[in-house]
Order: structure tokens, then C-alpha cells, then sequence
């Protein structure tokens, strides 16, 4: 017999497991009808949500979406969760959370005492009733500070991370776009490369280059190579500069599996990171990547919807304290994420879930050349992000990469959201940027093509 049931315009709709209700109640996004997961009306979608919104949020501490003898994060997500920061929610239901959470009761502080108490399932099922402007709402609320060398997710304040790939990796490109994405004030969240060659001594290379031209300028930010957690253990071992460990993780074992990745490899990377005490003002070491479909790719979804495994993954990041936690939201490509519309949603939906769990939320505003996207998409989306509070966003030169073969957002387009929104960098990188004279006292740019020339007649 069907465990879900609701009536709509006098016709029943039964949905027969609790994974169905929250896939089908899902806003639609090509990945899920891939998966054949999706609902099949708009109808279904409707009836599909309203039963979500009666089901009581403690729901999800019995029901597993996936079988907790077969999956450690479910292991990680049910062992993990506090009992004493949900009481306070613990009576309501997913859709009486949903209006609370608009509310004026649930304030900064009474969110931050509440995040450990979520679990990613229940942050799903609510956002799956959200509009857009609620998920913006909502998350502009949550405040999640972490620090490095520089203190990130502070009011007023909006990070970036320079990401200068090449398609060779060649250092005196890097170093040059480096040189450029400074001058526009971009990179205090991290100066991150993805290599194009992923192996040791080409991460070894690339960290101590990016760790000359830091100390050089003596510069207030964190580098990292995007290399596998496994190299980056045997980069520590053979006492390379690394700052942050980074890695790419899902919503499931068998997924992470994939990657090749465990739990306990997660624990040891950070151990290790953590050994080197390279922070100057905090000590959150550790940088990880999601996005919607990885799971499905993977062939690991376990016939769970794409966004509630994105959700999942936020798990995975959180049990590891993270300086930065993005969502590459449309880089998989269209078979996932379809077109504009699709990877806006996206987007903000994981923003929204990733800070409800208190993790320090950036994206990677992003879209593949075969989506149906633009750039003006893109430029919906940032924006949409900025006022949500994003920890961070993600630039590269001209919006353009050249190497992961994808468009993203540019140096000029942190400086737009910045100027237009009234944001700063952070603080100890935005002293840095005044003492170079990159920027005035009231942090903006000076004059356009000036600043990556001064950084060239002010090295030592």
C-alpha cells in the first residue's frame, strides 16, 4: 500500500516511499527526469508538495532516504546529529518550518544554534517548498564565519576566489593572471589552480610558485592546487607550502567511492593540514567541491533526487569544519541542469541548504556551452547570490576557462557586485589592497588597468 497520499482537484495522487515524495516534489531539472525520478505534471509536482509540507521534520531521523547499514554519510548524518539544537523545531512540520524559518524568529544567532540539529534531508524538504526569494531570504540570514590567513563570511563583506587556470600550466601564465584578478581586488577567499596535469610534481610546482608570489607581496590569502586528497597527503609528507586540502565530495559512500574517497582519508588529510599550522588568523583547513548530478553520474543515486544528494554532500563537508564549500552549479552540463532557468535554481537551492547546515557556502556561477544559458543568466544568479550572503563567489580571467573548457564569471564582475551592492573584501585583504594602493579607503578600484601595473613597480 502507498505510504503517501493527498487528494488534489478531486483526484488522488499516492506516492509509495518517501524518497518519491521528495523527488517528485522536486522543482523540475533535467538530471531527475534522466534519473526518471522526476514528476510527470505540474499536477504531481503540486500534490507531491503538499504532501511534503504535512510530514512532521522528524521524519527524517527514522526514514533513510538511503540505508544506513549500506552508506556512511547516512551513517555520518544520523550519528552525528544533535538532538538538543532540534528541539526547538522538533514539533513542526516541513512546511510550519518552512514559514518559520521567513519569520522574524528565526534570527542569525537562533540559526547558528540550530544548524547542528538539521539534517541535510530535512533542509531539502523545505527548500523544495520555497520560492526563489525565500531561499534568498532565508540564507542571507546565516551567518558562517571561517578563517585561514584571511576571515571570510563577515557582514558587509562578500569573498572571491582567484582561479587562473591554463590549459599547459604554465607558471608565467598563472602568474600573470594572478597579477591580473588582484588588481580587480579578487582572490581573499583562495587563489585556487586546477591543474591541467593532476599529479604531484605538477602540484608541488604550482604551490610553490603561488607561495613565492604570496610571500613576495606578502599577501593576506590562501592558496590551493585542486589536486586528489591522496596527492595532497603526499605533498604534506614532502614538506611542500600547501595551505588547504581540497577535494570533490557526494552525497553518497558509493559515490564518494567514485572519487576515491573516504571518510577516514578526509580525517587523515586534515590532520595533516592541520599539522603544518600555516593559518595566521584561524584554522580551517580544508576546501570542497559538489554539484547537482554527481551522484547520477556516478550511477549512486540510489533513485534519490539530484538536489537532495547535493544536500547530502553538505554532510560530508561539514563534518570536516571547511574554509570554503562551493557548488560548481552548471559545470556538469545540461543533461543535469538544462538551461538558465534550471541552473538558477540550482544554484540558490544550494546556497540556501549548504548555510542552513553552517558551512562557509560559495558557487561557481557557471554554465557549460551546450547548456540552454548565457551569460546574462549568469549575471541573474550572481547578483541573486550576492544579496544572499554568499560566502564566496568564484572568477577567472574574462570569464572565460580556457582549461576546464567552461564560462564563468569574471574579475570585473566581482568588483560590479561589490560596487553595486556596497560589499568589501575581507578585512585583512582589503587593508592589503588599500596599503597597494589596488583600492581607495572607501574600497573602490582605482582607475581601470592601473593596478596590475602597480603590483609589478611595488615587487621587492
Amino acid at each position: 500500500m502507498p505510504h503517501y497520499r493527498t487528494t488534489l482537484g478531486g483526484e488522488q495522487h499516492r506516492f509509495d516511499t518517501l524518497a518519491e515524495v521528495m523527488a517528485k516534489a522536486t522543482p523540475a531539472r533535467s538530471g531527475d527526469a534522466l534519473a526518471g525520478v522526476i514528476a510527470e505534471t505540474d499536477v504531481d509536482r503540486v500534490a507531491a508538495q503538499m504532501v511534503l509540507a504535512d510530514l512532521p521534520l522528524d521524519l527524517f531521523l527514522t526514514e533513510a532516504l538511503v540505508p544506513y547499514e549500506t552508506d556512511d554519510v547516512t551513517r555520518l548524518i544520523l550519528d552525528s546529529h544533535d538532538a538538543a539544537a532540534f528541539a526547538p523545531v522538533a514539533h513542526m512540520t516541513v512546511g510550519q518550518f518552512r514559514d518559520w524559518l521567513l519569520s522574524d524568529a528565526a534570527t542569525p544567532s537562533v540559526l547558528r544554534a540550530l544548524a547542528p540539529g538539521l539534517t541535510p534531508e530535512m533542509i531539502a524538504a523545505v527548500s523544495k517548498l520555497m520560492r526563489n526569494r525565500d531561499l534568498i531570504s532565508v540564507a542571507r540570514k546565516v551567518e558562517v564565519v571561517t578563517a585561514f590567513r584571511s576571515t571570510l563570511g563577515l557582514p558587509g563583506r562578500m569573498g572571491s576566489r582567484l582561479q587562473p587556470n591554463h590549459p599547459a600550466d604554465d607558471l608565467r601564465g598563472i602568474a600573470a593572471s594572478v597579477l591580473d584578478g588582484l588588481s580587480f581586488a579578487v582572490g581573499d577567499a583562495v587563489i585556487g589552480i586546477n591543474p591541467a596535469t593532476d599529479n604531484i610534481p605538477t602540484a608541488m610546482s604550482l604551490l610553490h610558485m603561488l607561495d613565492e608570489l604570496i610571500g613576495t607581496y606578502a599577501i593576506p590569502t590562501q592558496s590551493c592546487v585542486l589536486t586528489h586528497v591522496t596527492n595532497s597527503i603526499e605533498i604534506i609528507e614532502r614538506g611542500a607550502p600547501l595551505d588547504l586540502v581540497f577535494q570533490s565530495v557526494a552525497g553518497t559512500q558509493a559515490a564518494n567511492e567514485g572519487f576515491g574517497v573516504t571518510l577516514p582519508l578526509l580525517a587523515e588529510a586534515r590532520d595533516a593540514a592541520l599539522s603544518l599550522n600555516r593559518g595566521t588568523v584561524g584554522r580551517n583547513v580544508m576546501y570542497f567541491e559538489t554539484g547537482q548530478g554527481s551522484a547520477l553520474s556516478a550511477d549512486a543515486h540510489h533513485g534519490i533526487d539530484q538536489q537532495t544528494l547535493e544536500a547530502r554532500a553538505y554532510a560530508v563537508c561539514r563534518a570536516f569544519d571547511p574554509l570554503l564549500v562551493n557548488t560548481v552549479v552548471g559545470f556538469i552540463g545540461p543533461e543535469y541542469l538544462f538551461d538558465g532557468k534550471e541552473i538558477i535554481r540550482a544554484g540558490l537551492e544550494d546556497h540556501f541548504c549548504g548555510k542552513l547546515l553552517g558551512l562557509p557556502m560559495g558557487v561557481d556561477v557557471c554554465y557549460t556551452n551546450h547548456a540552454e544559458a548565457d551569460q546574462n543568466d549568469m549575471d541573474v544568479l550572481m547578483t541573486l547570490l550576492a544579496a544572499a550572503r554568499a560566502h564566496f563567489l568564484i572568477a577567472v580571467p574574462g570569464a572565460d576557462d580556457i582549461m576546464l573548457n567552461y564560462q564563468s564569471l569574471s574579475f570585473h564582475d566581482i568588483a560590479y557586485l561589490r560596487n553595486a551592492l556596497g560589499l568589501k573584501a575581507a578585512p585583512e585583504f582589503e587593508e592589503w589592497l588599500v596599503a597597494m594602493g589596488l583600492v581607495d579607503s572607501s574600497g573602490l578600484l582605482v582607475e581601470s588597468g592601473a593596478g596590475a601595473q602597480r603590483l609589478l613597480e611595488r615587487a621587492p
